[in-house]
């Protein structure tokens, strides 16, 4: 059964056109005649061009559980693509305007149990089966180029193994996955890149040690509420080391420290423009997707558990204990890209799906997302980006991905953080078309 299409009308913005779609897709792509769910996807067209005349571009954005990015006119890497591309930004399965996955919609499937049988279907398998069902309807079965960013990376090398028929070319940016890494092999390379992302904010801003530790201190004693309910813990404050994978990242933490403390009648307080923006940074409402899936994206042997992999290896991580740095002198360290129970009972946009994440995260009977053997073998154009010392894909295992991909182009670089293509996407993308194109 193919999925069944439409189109809303189309309209402007600075320099290009637009066009809704909506598509109806399986759930589970094995059971075509089974439950059905929405997918909405973006078309952008220069204005001007017709865009029949245009081969397609299908952009996976990062994640898990992101939309596609809502860009206004030609922004980052879209004026770039826009030149010769036909456009298409799409939501994801349970993002953005797709059937939407949160603690609103989820107790529609039942309970815990039912919810987690329901999200094992939102890997970036499913994302794949989804691309190829609704292409021929948008391509006339002619194959498309993808952009993956990050998790979109880790989606179009899946691509490659699952139906590299449908590809022209796969472009990858900071989304070389590890191909049979377990999450703890994962998180064990992470931690020290942590470490080192913020032995370098520190030496950049020396100031924030302080800082950092008094907020810490603070929050032990007392864990703040932020707006919509949050609970600022210790660990939750060191969450926002998440940001410091980013080209500016390193930048906003430092003017969020700045503001921390206010003075009142009964003493120093996290101020309200602190609080709001830590709120801001730390809240899954918008993505909750991202917080339950997050370490099942690298689940693949049938009888193992993804299990709370970050949690666990941070226990042999010693810098990353609060507590213990408290006693002492030492700077506050703060974490990144990893997902912890305790977000299930800081954030109440997360507090609603404890059980079902701790199911998933027991959940076995996952399948390989990956073919060494097909990627061998790969006759598909592939150019990827790698980004020396990136904070959330590894380095080494992306460049062992990378060795294994038959004819992959590549470009590893440190002029650019994890959003190299978001912070420099004109540019990255002319580099990694160029690869992909044998013209460097």
């Amino acid at each position: 059964m193919t999925p069944a299409p439409t189109a809303g009308g189309s309209y402007r913005q600075p320099g290009v056109v637009l066009t809704d779609h909506h598509f109806t897709v399986p759930l589970d792509h094995s059971r075509p005649d089974g439950e059905r769910i929405d997918l909405y996807a973006r078309e952008v067209v220069a204005a001007g061009k017709d865009p029949r005349s245009l081969p397609w571009l299908l952009y996976l954005e990062g994640g898990p559980g992101f939309g596609a990015r809502r860009f206004i006119g030609r922004q980052a890497w879209l004026g770039r693509a826009l030149e010769e591309y036909r456009v298409l930004l799409l939501d994801q399965r349970g993002t953005g305007r797709s059937t939407p996955v949160n603690r609103q919609t989820l107790p529609l499937r039942g309970a815990p149990a039912q919810q987690a049988e329901y999200l094992a279907h939102f890997r970036a398998d499913s994302i794949v089966r989804d691309a190829e069902a609704v292409r021929p309807l948008l391509t006339g079965g002619a194959p498309w180029t993808v952009l993956g960013q990050s998790f979109g990376g880790f989606c179009a090398t899946h691509y490659l193994c699952a139906a590299p028929e449908g590809l022209t070319a796969a472009l990858i940016t900071g989304g070389l996955p590890p191909l049979d890494a377990t999450a703890t092999e994962v998180y064990e390379a992470a931690y020290p890149r942590m470490e080192r992302k913020n032995r370098a904010h520190y030496a950049r801003y020396p100031m924030d040690v302080e800082r950092a530790r008094a907020v810490a201190a603070h929050l032990a004693e007392r864990p703040a509420e932020l707006p919509g309910g949050y609970r600022l813990t210790v660990e939750a404050f060191q969450s926002l080391g998440i940001l410091l994978g980013l080209a500016d990242g390193s930048h906003q933490l430092h003017y969020m420290l700045e503001n921390a403390f206010v003075p009142t009648p009964a003493g120093p307080a996290l101020s309200d423009g602190f609080l709001e923006t830590v709120h801001a940074q730390l809240s899954f409402a918008g993505h909750p997707l991202y917080a339950l899936i997050h370490e099942t994206i690298y689940a693949q042997d049938p009888v193992a558990p993804a299990g709370w992999a970050a949690e666990e290896v941070r226990a042999a991580h010693p810098r990353f204990d609060a507590a213990a740095t408290l006693k002492g002198d030492e700077p506050l360290y703060f974490t990144g890209e990893t997902i912890h129970p305790w977000h299930f009972e800081c954030d109440p946009a997360l507090a609603p799906l404890r059980e079902t994440a701790g199911l998933l995260a027991a959940r076995t009977g996952w399948t390989p997302l990956y073919d060494p053997a097909r990627l061998a073998a790969n006759e598909v154009p592939v150019a990827a980006a790698v980004y020396h010392d990136d904070m959330y894909v590894d380095t080494a295992q992306s460049l062992a991905t990378a060795r294994a991909v038959r004819g992959l182009r590549l470009w590893v670089t440190d002029e650019f953080e994890h959003d190299g293509v978001r912070a420099g996407g004109p540019r990255v993308l002319d580099r990694l078309l160029a690869l992909v194109r044998d013209e460097l």
